[in-house]
């Protein structure tokens, strides 16, 4: 094989396996092929150095326990240079892990339970990357609302803080014109974070909130502890805040025991919210989770057909929000040069991005353009 052949010529190569798949299987992947050399989980990477080290003397290693909030101990602190380098945009990992359970998803067993990242450790962050260009800042994590932390309240004194105050606090760093969040689950959406999308003109009014369903039945099925109606008002809720709001969301289809009537409120519930943007999937079962031990599944041919209707109408909903913005005027960050000669792409406020002549602005500039016509995931413009 090739790690023998490599061996032979004098070369050497280390095999290795890594992320949610490594960490859900750990010592399985050894067991199953002999030419892996380690397997470590999304948890771990801090350790690789040490395990390298370890696997070139000889051992064989699964390295995947671990408690959850070592990992914001050993998050590797970007240098200037090389924040420079990525851009003017930048990701801020701020919590870990998901205590929701959902029978679909292996988060939970590889990720392990929610745990936040402190508060001074994210401003600090987000402060030096503010301080080597950083215009945009997106907060994530695998359930990012269900944030919560230790942070300053009057009279010296702390107080537990969520995400919409996080936020806040965020917003009054010099430089910073812009926050995201992903990825969010409807249960928590609190009331100051709703606030926070009413009140803080620099959070980007697109909110990604997966749903998964609109069928009552199979949210239950799905342990998604809300109905469609929840989410609906939520969304409701959301948007009489923030009327310029723009949302996408995640969804499944051929979910164990779905009916036609089960994907249809799906199709309902996508047309009742006209997402600007949207993932979907077919369902496919993940070891170890409960959706997987389900009887009932529903045939791949179905699935197919459910999923090429459900794209359809998102593709269709989301090209008609790029055509409303023809004619108007928005705000853009100029993220980068273009693929065209004499082209620089921005992106607008609902995350499409904006190509502009290069000289309507120079990279990490917030400018005013004109939208003229749209791509199929992108928007053209001129100054306004």
């Amino acid at each position: 094989d090739m790690k023998a052949e490599r061996a032979l010529a004098g070369r050497e190569m280390l095999v290795g396996v890594a992320g949610c798949v490594a960490q859900a299987e750990g010592a399985e992947i050894i067991r199953r092929s002999s030419a892996v050399d380690l397997v470590i989980g999304p948890q771990t990477y801090h350790r690789l150095p040490d395990v390298l080290a370890r696997v070139r003397g000889g051992e064989k290693i699964v390295e995947t326990d671990y408690a959850i909030e070592d990992k914001f101990e050993h998050l590797p602190q970007p240098k200037r240079a090389e924040v420079i380098k990525r851009g003017v945009t930048a990701f801020l990992t701020v919590q870990e892990g998901c205590d929701k359970f959902c029978t679909f998803c292996v988060v939970p067993y590889t990720r392990g339970s929610e745990v936040s990242r402190p508060v001074a450790q994210i401003v600090a962050e987000a402060e030096r990357l503010a301080e080597a260009g950083v215009r945009e800042v997106t907060l994530l994590g695998q359930n990012v609302n269900a944030w919560h932390g230790q942070g300053e309240a009057k009279g010296g004194r702390t107080e537990e803080w969520g995400l919409g105050r996080l936020l806040f606090r965020l917003a009054e760093i010099p430089g910073l014109a812009r926050l995201r969040y992903t990825t969010s689950h409807p249960r928590d959406m609190d009331d100051e974070l709703i606030a926070a999308h009413r009140d803080l003109p620099a959070l980007m009014p697109y909110l990604h909130l997966p749903v998964q369903s609109g069928s009552d039945r199979i949210l239950k099925a799905m342990n998604r502890r809300h109905t469609a109606r929840d989410y609906l008002a939520l969304l409701d809720r959301i948007r009489t805040a923030r009327p310029d709001i723009a949302l996408s969301g995640d969804f499944i289809v051929g979910f164990p025991g779905e009916t036609e009537a089960d994907f249809e409120a799906t199709m309902e519930l996508v047309r009742q919210v006209n997402y600007a943007s949207a993932f979907s999937f077919k369902y496919s079962p993940r070891p170890g989770t409960p959706g997987a031990e389900m009887s009932d599944h529903v045939p791949e041919t179905v699935k197919d057909e459910r999923l090429q209707r459900l794209q359809a109408l998102l593709v269709k909903q989301q090209q008609d929000f790029g055509l409303s913005l023809v004619g108007s005027t928005i705000d853009t960050l100029i993220e980068k040069p273009g693929r065209q000669a004499g082209q620089k792409v921005g992106r607008s406020p609902w995350l499409q991005p904006v190509i502009v002549d290069e000289k309507a602005g120079e990279i990490g500039d917030i400018i005013q353009v004109r939208i003229t016509k749209t791509g199929y995931n992108s928007l053209f413009a001129e100054l306004a």
